[in-house]
Protein backbone atom coordinates (compact mmCIF):
# COMPACT_ATOMS: atom_id res chain seq x y z
CA UNK A 1 0.00 0.00 0.00
CA UNK A 2 1.29 3.54 -1.12
CA UNK A 3 1.14 5.87 1.64
CA UNK A 4 2.42 9.49 2.97
CA UNK A 5 3.30 10.91 6.15
CA UNK A 6 2.60 14.48 6.59
CA UNK A 7 2.69 17.03 9.72
CA UNK A 8 1.43 20.35 10.55
CA UNK A 9 2.13 21.97 13.31
CA UNK A 10 2.93 19.08 15.34
CA UNK A 11 0.31 16.75 14.38
CA UNK A 12 1.86 14.04 12.16
CA UNK A 13 -0.62 11.52 9.99
CA UNK A 14 -0.64 8.44 7.91
CA UNK A 15 -2.42 9.64 4.23
CA UNK A 16 -3.86 7.38 2.44
CA UNK A 17 -5.00 8.18 -1.44
CA UNK A 18 -8.44 6.35 -1.14
CA UNK A 19 -8.92 7.71 -4.91
CA UNK A 20 -6.10 4.41 -6.06
CA UNK A 21 -6.10 2.38 -3.02
CA UNK A 22 -8.15 0.70 -0.74
CA UNK A 23 -8.47 0.21 2.81
CA UNK A 24 -10.14 -3.00 4.38
CA UNK A 25 -10.42 -2.43 8.06
CA UNK A 26 -9.06 1.23 8.75
CA UNK A 27 -9.75 0.52 12.08
CA UNK A 28 -7.13 -1.65 12.53
CA UNK A 29 -4.54 -0.38 10.07
CA UNK A 30 -4.97 2.95 12.45
CA UNK A 31 -3.46 1.18 15.08
CA UNK A 32 -0.74 -0.85 13.80
CA UNK A 33 0.34 1.98 11.27
CA UNK A 34 0.57 4.51 14.51
CA UNK A 35 2.11 2.60 16.51
CA UNK A 36 5.67 4.51 17.23
CA UNK A 37 7.77 1.47 18.21
CA UNK A 38 6.91 -0.82 15.36
CA UNK A 39 4.53 1.16 12.76
CA UNK A 40 5.28 4.44 10.62
CA UNK A 41 4.58 6.09 13.48
CA UNK A 42 1.69 9.00 13.95
CA UNK A 43 -1.14 10.53 15.58
CA UNK A 44 -3.42 8.88 13.18
CA UNK A 45 -4.53 7.36 9.66
CA UNK A 46 -6.48 9.71 7.34
CA UNK A 47 -7.83 8.49 3.63
CA UNK A 48 -8.94 10.22 1.11
CA UNK A 49 -11.84 9.56 -0.81
CA UNK A 50 -14.18 10.72 -3.72
CA UNK A 51 -16.79 12.27 -2.66
CA UNK A 52 -20.32 12.97 -4.36
CA UNK A 53 -20.66 16.64 -2.66
CA UNK A 54 -16.85 18.35 -2.23
CA UNK A 55 -13.48 18.23 -4.16
CA UNK A 56 -13.05 15.27 -1.79
CA UNK A 57 -13.63 13.51 1.59
CA UNK A 58 -11.44 13.00 4.78
CA UNK A 59 -12.15 9.66 7.22
CA UNK A 60 -9.86 10.07 10.09
CA UNK A 61 -8.88 7.64 12.45
CA UNK A 62 -6.70 8.26 15.52
CA UNK A 63 -4.09 6.28 16.56
CA UNK A 64 -6.48 4.15 19.35
CA UNK A 65 -8.19 2.96 16.15
CA UNK A 66 -11.52 5.81 16.70
CA UNK A 67 -12.70 7.30 14.26
CA UNK A 68 -12.38 11.10 14.43
CA UNK A 69 -14.69 13.98 12.65
CA UNK A 70 -12.00 16.57 12.17
CA UNK A 71 -8.65 18.06 13.09
CA UNK A 72 -7.48 21.34 11.64
CA UNK A 73 -3.18 20.37 10.88
CA UNK A 74 -4.86 17.14 8.98
CA UNK A 75 -7.03 18.61 6.59
CA UNK A 76 -4.57 21.24 6.25
CA UNK A 77 -2.10 18.13 4.69
CA UNK A 78 -4.71 16.76 3.18
CA UNK A 79 -5.40 19.71 1.10
CA UNK A 80 -1.69 20.39 0.28
CA UNK A 81 -1.75 16.33 -0.95
CA UNK A 82 -4.60 16.59 -2.89
CA UNK A 83 -3.48 19.52 -4.71
CA UNK A 84 -0.29 19.08 -5.30
CA UNK A 85 -0.76 15.33 -6.38
CA UNK A 86 -3.92 16.30 -8.73
CA UNK A 87 -6.44 14.64 -7.24
CA UNK A 88 -8.87 16.99 -8.37
CA UNK A 89 -8.99 21.04 -9.96
CA UNK A 90 -8.92 23.45 -7.71
CA UNK A 91 -11.74 26.26 -7.33
CA UNK A 92 -10.65 29.70 -7.48
CA UNK A 93 -9.62 32.26 -5.43
CA UNK A 94 -10.71 32.32 -1.95
CA UNK A 95 -10.49 35.52 0.75
CA UNK A 96 -10.79 35.19 4.56
CA UNK A 97 -11.11 38.08 6.65
CA UNK A 98 -7.72 38.58 8.50
CA UNK A 99 -5.32 36.58 6.11
CA UNK A 100 -6.31 38.01 2.76
CA UNK A 101 -7.03 36.26 -1.10
CA UNK A 102 -5.66 32.82 -1.34
CA UNK A 103 -5.52 32.26 -5.30
CA UNK A 104 -6.81 28.63 -4.56
CA UNK A 105 -9.92 27.08 -3.01
CA UNK A 106 -11.09 23.15 -2.17
CA UNK A 107 -13.92 21.76 -0.77
CA UNK A 108 -13.77 18.99 1.77
CA UNK A 109 -16.40 16.70 2.85
CA UNK A 110 -15.40 15.74 6.94
CA UNK A 111 -17.43 14.35 9.63
CA UNK A 112 -18.22 17.96 10.72
CA UNK A 113 -19.80 18.73 7.16
CA UNK A 114 -18.00 20.38 4.19
CA UNK A 115 -15.35 22.78 4.78
CA UNK A 116 -13.32 25.36 2.66
CA UNK A 117 -10.04 25.85 2.35
CA UNK A 118 -7.41 28.49 0.43
CA UNK A 119 -4.53 27.55 -0.70
CA UNK A 120 -1.62 29.61 -1.68
CA UNK A 121 0.90 28.68 -4.57
CA UNK A 122 4.52 29.17 -4.78
CA UNK A 123 6.09 29.71 -7.82
CA UNK A 124 6.56 25.57 -8.78
CA UNK A 125 2.56 25.43 -8.79
CA UNK A 126 2.53 23.41 -5.19
CA UNK A 127 0.73 24.35 -2.29
CA UNK A 128 3.14 26.53 0.32
CA UNK A 129 0.14 27.70 2.60
CA UNK A 130 -3.14 26.45 3.73
CA UNK A 131 -5.91 28.14 5.28
CA UNK A 132 -9.37 26.87 7.27
CA UNK A 133 -12.25 28.26 8.83
CA UNK A 134 -12.88 25.82 11.72
CA UNK A 135 -16.03 27.60 12.70
CA UNK A 136 -17.17 28.68 16.68
CA UNK A 137 -14.68 26.50 18.87
CA UNK A 138 -16.85 24.17 21.34
CA UNK A 139 -16.19 25.25 24.91
CA UNK A 140 -19.08 23.16 27.08
CA UNK A 141 -17.48 20.82 28.95
CA UNK A 142 -20.11 18.36 28.23
CA UNK A 143 -19.82 19.10 24.43
CA UNK A 144 -16.18 18.49 24.33
CA UNK A 145 -16.41 15.79 26.51
CA UNK A 146 -14.21 16.57 29.42
CA UNK A 147 -14.93 15.83 32.63
CA UNK A 148 -14.27 19.33 34.56
CA UNK A 149 -16.57 21.21 36.99
CA UNK A 150 -16.47 25.01 34.85
CA UNK A 151 -17.94 25.67 31.96
CA UNK A 152 -17.15 27.06 29.57
CA UNK A 153 -13.49 25.43 29.55
CA UNK A 154 -11.21 28.53 29.15
CA UNK A 155 -7.61 28.47 30.43
CA UNK A 156 -8.47 25.72 33.15
CA UNK A 157 -5.47 24.33 34.86
CA UNK A 158 -4.86 20.68 34.73
CA UNK A 159 -2.30 18.20 36.28
CA UNK A 160 -0.80 15.69 34.12
CA UNK A 161 1.54 13.21 35.64
CA UNK A 162 2.87 16.14 37.87
CA UNK A 163 3.29 19.39 34.96
CA UNK A 164 0.63 21.63 35.09
CA UNK A 165 -1.33 22.35 31.41
CA UNK A 166 -3.97 25.20 30.87
CA UNK A 167 -6.34 23.83 28.26
CA UNK A 168 -9.22 25.47 26.67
Amino acid sequence: MRFAKMHGLGNDYVYVDCFTEQVADPTDLAVRISNRHFGVGSDGLILIHPSDVADARMQMFNADGSEAQMCGNGIRCLAKYVHDHGLVEPGGAFSVPGKGTFDASLRIETGRGILTLGLRRGADGRVEQVCVNMGQPILAGPDIPVALPVDPVVNEPMEIEGTTWTMT
